[in-house]
């Protein structure tokens, strides 16, 4: 019984790899990692001049205080009521005393003891006070609505501010410097390469005729010819559901860790993937094979002769070869020493190696 095994070739890549580009537009102040660095998620690496960012983020923090003060509040998360603001208080006190003389003048006016014209004049009282309540509730809320505005332009300023910083989205590695101190960037253009390298991912492709016996989460072994001695290992994390036509292979990844970073993106890799495949195969020893021109060969004992049978062979499996035709279980071959052996010449036979299953 033989459990199949696929060796294959594939390339190291990183999970993670992106080129970062400035958000704010200005000269290169700082330089403050470069090609190889290693970065956490998080650290700065490039600072861009902030002078002008700076000016603007200032300028909204006095409107907004400024709105703040006219309103009476402490701070935006602390607006009153559009009713409890001071202006609005004292329109609605200058009402209520307004309300009140008209009141009195009314009923003095029923007993005939004020002229008309008091009446009146407190009524127009009245109107007035009411038109200037009515404005200044207004004008709370407007002013809560514009300090809504001046808190959201604070706070646009300031991400303009620390977007003038440049920082790493993940820890790993600077692959690339794309900008010189003092050169102007604008706002999307690229200024450094950073790449994740633990893990990282081999991608390579299956056979299709095994590609059923491959799953998710299964356990591979590679080698690189940066340390032929070391094995290292890793998981398939993902095979895709379609077929390359050109190749007729499915396309997989494996992650692989790499925590002492060893092991370089773009690298070749030498895949080996134990599959769940068992079989019964026919084998012989390796050294029972005569290859010439392209045909392998082994040698039959027949009686005090050998014949020549063109096989054809399948997996190496260590120290022998599985064949897949030409040869029947039982039949004895010549075991060793099969390259000078011609068809048809004359053996002493001492002992029998017989193909195995």
């Amino acid at each position: 019984m033989v459990t199949r095994v696929i060796e294959l070739v594939g390339t190291l890549a990183a999970v993670d790899q992106v080129i970062i580009s400035s958000e704010a537009d200005g000269k290169v102040s700082r330089i403050l990692a470069d090609l190889g660095d290693p970065v956490k998620a998080g650290q700065p690496l490039i600072q861009v001049d902030r002078e002008k960012q700076q000016y603007n983020l200032d300028q909204q923090r006095a409107t907004l205080e400024k709105s703040l003060a006219q309103l009476g509040a402490s701070d935006p998360q602390h607006l009153p009521e559009a009713q409890k603001t001071p202006d609005v208080q004292k329109a609605n006190a200058d009402l209520a005393q307004a309300k009140q003389a008209y009141d009195r003048a009314t009923a003095l006016f029923t007993r005939t003891l004020v002229p008309q014209q008091t009446l009146d004049d407190a009524a127009t009282a009245l109107q007035s006070r009411q038109a200037s309540y009515d404005l200044s509730l207004q004008n709370a809320k407007n002013l809560r609505a514009s300090i809504q505005a001046s808190e959201a332009s604070m706070k646009l300023a300031d991400r303009q501010l620390r977007d003038t910083e440049i920082r790493a989205p993940f820890d790993g590695y600077v692959e690339k410097r794309l900008v010189n101190l003092g050169e102007l960037v604008k706002s999307q253009m690229p200024v450094m390469s950073v790449v994740r390298v633990d893990p990282l991912k081999v991608v390579a492709e299956i056979p299709e005729k095994m590609a059923p016996w491959i799953k998710d989460g299964q356990s591979v072994e590679l080698h690189v010819d940066a340390y032929p001695d070391r094995t290292f290992v890793g998981k398939v994390s993902r095979i895709s559901p379609a077929v390359n036509t050109a190749t007729r292979a499915f396309p997989f990844e494996a992650l692989v860790p790499n925590k002492d970073a060893v092991l370089k993106p773009g690298t070749f890799a030498r895949v080996h993937i134990e599959t769940g495949k068992v079989d019964q195969v026919l084998t012989l020893p390796f050294a029972a094979l005569q290859y010439r021109y392209g045909v392998n060969r082994v040698f039959v004992v027949n009686g005090d002769k050998v014949s020549a049978r063109e096989t054809r062979v399948g997996d190496r499996l260590g120290d022998r070869i599985e064949i897949l035709a030409g040869v029947e279980a039982g039949e004895a071959v010549v075991a060793g020493d099969v390259d000078k052996l011609l068809d048809g010449v004359t053996v002493t036979v001492g002992g029998k190696k017989a193909a195995e299953k």
